[in-house]
């Protein structure tokens, strides 16, 4: 009869186990010191060992050449526990045995000697479902039991578990298994059953696992039994329901040019396909943490399951973003997993989500606005408009006189050319003047313009911030470039200063107190600032805080 590979390559000792160092020498250490404790609690994620551990440990002690951390595997005890027939060695399904009265059967059975064996042990599985009544009944014998009786709790939720149980046994917490580790193992295990599998395809079935071996494992027996012996990449892939690197990818280069209508695109792709919305929102998330952690600690790294060849690729788009904008990504990304799963429209919300994600890339850092507000200098202008000339005044005493109508309109002022190759720096300030577009030519004067891999860094005083981050300037890059480019403003502390300029006069009728306070106050520097950044603005009333 068939045996599955997580049962037939289960660990027998020790030394077969992988990931779980911490627990292994406390474990053996313990047993060759003969300093054996009488309750255990192994918690920590699925399939990763707890049960198979107090097995091990079954082992261990009762073995007929110990107890010892090398089990010989071959008496009588070490082949009935491995098989699961060993009258000393009980286990216990705590989900389906979890009452009272099963807890006193058990508190009832300690009382007797093991039949044969050195030491009856009790292993408890799922020991968190087991009602508070039950624990209580088993407390006082889990406190004293006898000195032939080992108890073995497994739980995935120890937090579950009462602190008067918890503090009278020794807690072992399991981690999950990295991801080389479970590559390697899977390897081996193909290398014994004669399985051909590349590395590609070895790196999805880690990846499908998530750390838990036996997750693992039985992803690699659906692939053994859907592919044969030869396991490609693609095959196993599809047949776990994963997203490649490049479908995933989609959305990034969607950001990079921040086109809407692509992410559009790529939902209606995944409606053609059949893909699963919320399962694909759950890997971009895993895809953008993966970018964030290769921007910030580089490649290759541990925190990132993936192999060398897709750690690369994630290094390259990564190089592509800033730290806070996949940090934005990452958080939206996890907003539309959560809104998926109790959306009547899946559709509907992703569209909304991915649309999102490309306008968060335009938005500008807080401290870069308050910077330019709260600077020295000259306001920088607002990118929707510049603010429309003052009115000529008429020297007093002089007719306003209708302006003469013409048959034929004067003609207009010729634009300047914009050069079509050149310095970018050159061709953007050409192209602002042609555009009319003064407001801006400051701000570019004291930046340094460079254009690079689909990205154009403009570092400049941060006063010029808000100026060079605005759509008019990413507009007009684009249009010079001839493609989708990103803007990204860089604040350049060695960039020459702003040049000293007066304050402009207060605009608008005074206030009604005409007092020495609001005189006062009309002169501040930062009072005649904001008017000059606000012409239309003027100060109304002048109150005193101080009376």
């Amino acid at each position: 009869m068939y045996q599955v590979i997580a049962r037939k390559y289960r660990p027998r000792h020790f030394a077969e186990l992988i990931g779980q160092e911490h627990v292994r020498a406390t474990l053996a250490n313990a047993i060759s010191q003969e300093r054996i404790a009488h309750g255990y609690i192994f918690s920590g994620q699925r399939g990763t060992g707890k049960t198979t551990v107090a097995r091990i440990l079954a082992r261990c002690l009762n073995c007929e050449k110990g107890p010892s951390a090398t089990p010989c595997l071959e008496c009588a005890a070490c082949t009935e526990i491995a098989a699961g027939s060993s009258i000393d060695v009980i286990e216990i399904d705590a989900a389906s045995n979890r009452g009272i009265n099963e807890m006193r059967e058990l508190r009832e059975n300690v009382r007797f000697r093991p039949a044969r064996d050195r030491f009856k042990v009790f292993i408890i599985d799922e020991a968190h479902q087991i009602t508070n009544e039950a624990f209580n009944a088993l407390l006082k014998t889990l406190e004293e039991p006898p000195d032939w009786v080992v108890f073995v709790m497994c739980t995935t939720e120890a937090h579950k578990i009462p602190t008067t149980i918890a503090s009278r046994c020794q807690q072992f917490s399991f981690r999950s298994v990295e991801f080389s580790e479970l590559v390697e193992r899977m390897r081996w295990i193909c290398g014994q059953e004669g399985i051909s599998a590349d590395e590609g395809a070895l790196a999805v079935l880690a990846q499908a696992g998530e750390g838990s071996v036996r997750d693992s494992l039985s992803a690699l027996d659906q692939a053994i039994a859907c592919c044969g012996n030869e396991l490609k990449v693609d095959q196993v892939r599809e047949l776990l329901g994963l997203f490649s690197l490049d479908a995933l990818g989609s959305v990034a280069g969607a950001l990079r040019t921040s086109d809407s209508n692509r992410m559009l695109d790529i939902v209606q792709e995944l409606e053609r396909n059949g893909a699963h919305l919320q399962h694909y929102t759950r890997e971009l998330s895993r895809y953008f943490r993966n970018l964030l952690v290769a921007r910030i600690a580089g490649t290759p790294s541990r925190l990132i399951a993936a192999s060398p060849e897709e750690q690369a690729k994630l290094a390259a788009v990564a190089a592509a973003f800033q730290e806070d904008d996949l940090t934005r990504y990452l958080q939206l990304t996890l907003d539309i997993y959560r809104d998926l799963q109790h959306s009547l429209q899946p559709r509907l919300h992703l569209e909304l989500g991915l649309l999102r994600l490309v306008h968060a890339g335009k938005l500008v850092k807080i401290e870069e606005a308050i910077a330019a507000l709260g600077s020295s200098g000259s306001p920088v202008a607002t990118p929707q408009q510049s603010p429309p000339p003052a009115p000529r005044s008429t020297p007093p005493g002089a007719r306003q006189t209708a302006p003469r109508s013409s048959a034929s309109p004067a003609p207009a002022a010729p634009r300047p050319p914009v050069p079509a190759s050149g310095p970018l720096k050159d061709r953007l300030l050409a192209y602002l003047a042609a555009e009319n577009m003064k407001a801006y030519m400051d701000a570019v004067e004291h930046a340094e313009v460079t254009e690079s891999a689909g990205e154009c860094r403009l570092a400049a005083p941060k006063e010029f911030g808000l100026a060079l981050r605005s759509a008019d300037i990413r507009d007009a890059v684009q249009k010079l470039l001839g493609r989708a480019v990103k803007i990204t403003f860089t604040p350049s502390a060695g960039a020459p200063d702003l040049p000293a300029s007066a304050p402009p006069a207060p605009t608008g009728p005074p206030p009604a107190s005409g007092d020495a306070v609001s005189q006062q106050a009309l002169e501040h520097p930062e009072v005649q600032r904001f008017q000059e950044m606000f012409p239309g603005s003027h100060v109304r009333t002048v109150r005193n805080l101080r009376d």
